[in-house]
């Protein structure tokens, strides 16, 4: 990342999770409000653990902001652990006189073996305290910062279930996004939620986890953002990136996703409308097959990323392994845990989108205030259409 950037830290246990977001222009209003609504959808969906009725997450701006103005230095963001009550000796600071039981048995699919090994940890709490997904709370706080600042360019950002066990919604491209946060597992499908939510159920009675697939829309991105210019630079890459950074995240697909290998070329591929059926902005398609990128850069259609999550591995009917110390066969570890996470995981992945855009737009629109942005967004709009039409309106 290169405008907008972030850094996280803390553990699952420990006292709780810091964020310093850097390169958010001066004078964009924010407050911990418009960060708490997606902190409150990550904690949702069903299927989650008894975690998520401990915790009432709630990000407190530190710094960058005055008297509801960002000031163009670094924002930090603190948010508490309400659970570290239970763990202010396993996850103390300084060291303490009590034998601490280690962790020793090794989760499958987990960082609990690499992690170990590459550190040289004995304990591999060491390990699954910082891989855990909780350190996901702090990236949605910063995708709230990142999804402000692009609301004032009018940029909306939504996502819902596309399947859950392999139970597949069938909503099609009209989405009431309202039922969507209603649902139990945010799908846009009432009759795919109910056996969803079934196959949930199931999971559960057998102490065992399940996954799916999320959808990610954007809309109102303007068209130049990206490059095809270097690897690096490409946006559908870095959106890649971003969401295979997310725990259990194991696929990308954009637009038609993995779904177009099955399909010809001419029925991918986005035919470009002539000027007299462009409607309210210049340059569109007739379809969206490639998800609002083509080439590392927005076309200016909808962005649409579609993400496969595994199984989370923490299983309450525990897979069979090794123990660390011994190398002998054991049961795996467990520690209390979900049953599915998809529905939050859409949420998480809003929030990485949102980071990604947002650094590409400042990339593209930079500036030291939202007002010197604004202008330099506004300059870029007025510039797009036909070649001959703008030089025109230039003449002028």
């Amino acid at each position: 990342m290169g405008q907008f950037r972030f850094l996280t830290s803390g553990e699952s246990h420990g006292k709780g999770l810091n964020a310093i977001v850097e390169g958010l222009p001066a004078g964009l209003p924010l407050s911990e409000d418009d960060i708490a609504a997606d902190l409150a959808r990550r904690q949702g969906g069903y299927g989650r653990g008894g975690r998520m009725k401990i915790e009432k997450d709630r990000a407190e701006i530190v710094s960058g902001v005055r008297h509801g103005l960002t000031l163009g230095s670094p924002v930090a963001l603190w948010i508490q652990n309400r659970d570290w009550v239970n763990w202010t000796e396993k996850m103390a600071v300084e060291p303490v006189d009590a034998e601490i039981e280690r962790v020793t048995r090794l989760r499958p699919g987990h960082a609990d073996l690499p992690g170990a090994q590459k550190y040289r940890f004995a304990d591999v709490r060491n390990v699954l305290e910082r891989a855990s997904a909780r350190e996901t709370t702090a990236r949605v706080a910063v995708g709230g910062i990142a999804k402000r600042w692009l609301a004032e360019f009018g940029v909306e950002f939504n996502s819902h279930t596309l399947s859950i066990a392999g139970k597949r919604s069938q909503a099609g491209a009209e989405i009431d996004w309202d039922a969507v946060e209603a649902d139990p597992v945010r799908s846009a499908d009432s009759d795919a939620s109910a056996e969803m939510i079934k196959a949930i159920d199931a999971a559960k009675q057998d102490g065992d986890t399940v996954g799916g697939e999320v959808e990610v829309r954007v809309r109102g991105m303007p068209l130049g953002l990206g490059s095809y210019v270097h690897w690096d630079r490409k946006l559908d890459g870095r959106i890649a990136q971003a969401i295979c950074s997310i725990n259990a995240f194991k696929g990308v697909g954009f637009g038609a996703g993995f779904d177009a290998t099955a399909m010809r070329g001419s029925e991918v591929h986005d035919v470009i409308l002539p000027e007299d059926r462009w409607g309210d902005r210049p340059w569109q398609h007739a379809s969206n097959g490639h998800g609002g990128i083509e080439g590392g850069i927005t076309t200016g259609e909808d962005i649409i990323v579609r993400a496969a999550v595994k199984p989370i591995p923490t299983l309450a009917h525990p897979l069979p392994s090794v123990d660390l110390d011994t190398g002998e066969e054991v049961v795996a570890h467990y520690e209390r845990s979900d049953v599915c996470v998809v529905p939050a995981a859409g949420v998480v992945a809003e929030a990485m989108v949102a980071i990604v855009l947002a650094d590409a737009w400042l990339e593209k629109f930079a500036g030291d205030t939202l007002e010197e942005s604004r202008d330099n967004y506004e300059r870029h709009v007025q510039s797009l259409g036909p070649r001959n039409r703008v030089s025109t309106k230039r003449n002028d």
